[in-house]
């Protein structure tokens, strides 16, 4: 018979087989990080450091944006953004609602697009400014809300 795991006999001496992980929600890992290390750098992108304390306001601002759109918990937020500093603090604060991320590719063909934002039943759709004119095409053939539509009961975002 087979071991089940034969990678475990490549591991080097003294690695254990599993680890014991906390068992918290991601939204407060990173409240702790920006608690205890707000000076140290949470995000490097082409160059540009950002610190987990400017991490934090830009997903405060968000979620508070967000919140003022009617985003709540259960709520399905689509991200369509390349992997950038916006599509983090996007992610993080739509968690920190209590809101579902459902993540998009902007390279998916319009038919893509359309399937995954109904399959979700995202409510919501972040994107940048280049893809924004050719999604606000898209929104008749889906779930997604304008600007100005509440789609859920407003819920503030959590310090």
């Amino acid at each position: 018979m087979m071991d089940a795991k034969p990678w475990l006999a490549h591991y080097d001496e003294g690695v254990p087989p599993t680890i014991d992980y906390r068992q918290v929600p991601l939204p407060e890992i990173l409240a702790a990080n920006i608690r205890d290390y707000p000076g140290r750098t949470a995000l490097y992108f082409l160059g540009f450091r950002l610190s987990y304390a400017d991490l934090g306001g830009m997903i405060d601002r968000f979620a508070a944006a967000l919140a003022g759109f009617g985003i709540g918990k259960g709520d399905r937020v689509a991200i369509l953004l390349p992997n950038t500093i916006p599509c983090v603090a996007a992610y993080h604060a739509t968690l920190r609602l209590g809101a579902v991320v459902v993540m998009n590719n902007p390279l998916y063909t319009d038919r893509e697009l359309i399937h995954q934002l109904n399959d979700s039943g995202a409510v919501c759709l972040v994107t940048l400014d280049l893809l924004a004119g050719r999604m606000a095409g898209l929104r008749s053939e889906t779930a997604i809300r304008g600007s100005s539509t509440p789609v859920s009961k407003t819920t503030s975002p959590r310090p």
